[in-house]
C-alpha cells in the first residue's frame, strides 16, 4: 500500500483539485494525505490571531472573506446540484465553528483548532467530489488515528493500532482520503504536528502501515542540487540517502523538512519527491542507500548568528563545554555549527528569541562576540573520512571568499562553511560551477 501527500499548490484549485486523479491510481490501494488549499492556513493563522487579540469583529471580517473564496471554490469544483450543496454544507459547518469561537474564551487550545479547519476542508470537499464522479473512497479522520506524546512526539505504535482496524473495515475501497498536519495531543486535544506538517504525516503513515512507498507531491520536481532562485543549469537529484536529505532539509531545501521522513527512515520505507505539474519527472528517490563518491548538492541557510567564546580558563578544563551548552539547553535555542580552539568556542544559532539572555549568561565564561547576517553553505555528499580531494575541491571554490568558520568531519554526508550573507550568491554560484 502507498502513502501519497499533495501539498497545498497541489489542491490549491478546483482545476488542480480534480486532476490528481491523473496521478492517483484508482486500481491501487492507496492513502492520499492532503494539505489544506494553498493560502487557507496564513488566512486561518490571521484568524486566530485577531481571536487572541480581542478583535472578534477582525476575526469575522477575514472569516467572511476566506467562506466567500470557497464559495467561488465548489462552484467550480462540482458539477451537480446535489454534490454542489453538499459542498456548500461542508464549509457552512466549518466556517459556523469558526464563527462560533466568538462566543467563548479563546486561547492557544481553540488557536490550534482554528489551524486545523483547513485540512478538514480540503479532504471533506474532495472526498465529496469523488462520490459525484462515482469513484469510491473513505475519509479517514486524522483525529481518530494520530497522536503526539507530552514531548510532542507521534506516537507510531498508536497510529498503527488505531488506523489498521479502519483500513480493515474497508477491504474493497481503494482509495482512502484524509488530513495531514493536524493529530490530537495526549491531553486529547486538537493539535498539530508543526514539524513538517503534512509531509510528516504521510512519513508516519507510512510508518505505521509499513507502506510500500510514501509518495510527496508537491509543484517541484524533486531536490536540486543548488538553488535554482539563484543559481542556473540547477538538476533534480535522482537519489539520496536520509541522511544526505536531512541534512539539505536542514540547511535550507525548502521541498522537504528535515525531521519529516525520520519515521519513514526508521521503517526502512522508501520516500519519493514528485512534481504534481510534471508527474512524469524522475523526481527523487529517498532510501537509506547512498550513492558513493558523489558529492549531491548545495544548500544555503540565512538569519545566521555566530557567537563566540573566548576563555584562558578553556586550556585543559574539563566541563567547560558541557556548562557552556547547559546555556542553550536552558533556552531550549538549538546549534547548528561548531568549532574549538583551546582558548575559544565559535557555535552558531537562527533563532534569536533568548539572544540576550544567552550572552548575559556567556559573559560569566569569557569574552563574548556575535556577528549577524551570517550564511551557512552547506555541500552534501559522501565526504567519508577515507575520501580525499572534496573538501579541497569546496575551499577552492570559495578561496576568494572570506569564510568565517569550517564545519568538516561530523558527518560524512556534510561540509559546512560559513560566510556573510552579502557573499551568499556568490558562493552558491561559484561552488555550482566547480563541482557540477
Amino acid at each position: 500500500m502507498k502513502v501519497l501527500k499533495f501539498g497545498g499548490t497541489s489542491v490549491g484549485s478546483p482545476e488542480r483539485m480534480k486532476k490528481l486523479l491523473d496521478i492517483i491510481d484508482p486500481s491501487e490501494r492507496q492513502i492520499v494525505v492532503l494539505s489544506a488549499v494553498s493560502g487557507t492556513t496564513n488566512n486561518l493563522v490571521e484568524i486566530g490571531q485577531a481571536y487572541l487579540a480581542g478583535d472578534k469583529a477582525k476575526a469575522a471580517v477575514l472569516i467572511k472573506a476566506l467562506k466567500d473564496k470557497y464559495e467561488i471554490f465548489i462552484k467550480k469544483l462540482y458539477a451537480k446540484s446535489e454534490y454542489l450543496e453538499q459542498g456548500r454544507e461542508v464549509i457552512d459547518y466549518h466556517f459556523g465553528l469558526l464563527t462560533n469561537l466568538s462566543k467563548d474564551l479563546f486561547t492557544n487550545i481553540e488557536e490550534k483548532v482554528v489551524l486545523a479547519q483547513g485540512e478538514l476542508i480540503s479532504t471533506t470537499l474532495y472526498h465529496v467530489y469523488l462520490k459525484e464522479i462515482g469513484l469510491p473512497s473513505v475519509l479517514l479522520p486524522a483525529l481518530d488515528f494520530m497522536k503526539i506524546d507530552e514531548d510532542n512526539e507521534p506516537i507510531v505504535d498508536y497510529i498503527t493500532e488505531h488506523i489498521t482496524p479502519l483500513l480493515d473495515a474497508h477491504p474493497d475501497i481503494n482509495l482512502f482520503i484524509t488530513q495531514g498536519y493536524i493529530c490530537r495531543n495526549s491531553f486529547g486535544e486538537i493539535d498539530n504536528l508543526r514539524r513538517g506538517g503534512s509531509d510528516y504525516t504521510a512519513s508516519l503513515i507510512g510508518a505505521a502501515i509499513r507502506s510500500e512507498e510514501v509518495q510527496i507531491w508537491t509543484d517541484i520536481d524533486g531536490m536540486h542540487n543548488n538553488d535554482p532562485r539563484i543559481v542556473k543549469g540547477t538538476t533534480p537529484i535522482a537519489q539520496l540517502s536520509f541522511d544526505e536529505a536531512a541534512e539539505l532539509a536542514y540547511f535550507g531545501a525548502k521541498i522537504l523538512h528535515p525531521q519529516s521522513v525520520f519515521p519513514a527512515q526508521k521503517y526502512k520505507i522508501p520516500v519519493r519527491l514528485l512534481n504534481t505539474m510534471d508527474p512524469k519527472a524522475a523526481g527523487t528517490l529517498i532510501t537509506n542507500e547512498s550513492e558513493k563518491d558523489k558529492i549531491k548538492s548545495i544548500a544555503a541557510k540565512d538569519g545566521i548568528i555566530a557567537i563566540k567564546v573566548q576563555s584562558s580558563r578553556m586550556l585543559l578544563a574539563y566541563g567547560f563545554l558541557r556548562r557552556l551548552f547547559e546555556v542553550f539547553e536552558r533556552y531550549k535555542t538549538s546549534i547548528d555549527m561548531i568549532t574549538t580552539s583551546e582558548v575559544a568556542v565559535s557555535l552558531t544559532i537562527d533563532d534569536t528569541t533568548h539572544l540576550a539572555e544567552i550572552e548575559k549568561e556567556l559573559g560569566a565564561f569569557g569574552t563574548v562576540d556575535i556577528d549577524r547576517d551570517l550564511t551557512i553553505i552547506c555541500v552534501v555528499g559522501d565526504f567519508g573520512a577515507e575520501k580525499h580531494g572534496y573538501a579541497a575541491r569546496v575551499l577552492d571554490a570559495l578561496k576568494h571568499i572570506p569564510i568565517r568558520m569550517i564545519s568538516y568531519g561530523g558527518s560524512e554526508n556534510n561540509l559546512s562553511v560559513l560566510i556573510n550573507t552579502s557573499d551568499k550568491t556568490e558562493a552558491l554560484r561559484s561552488l555550482h560551477n566547480r563541482l557540477f
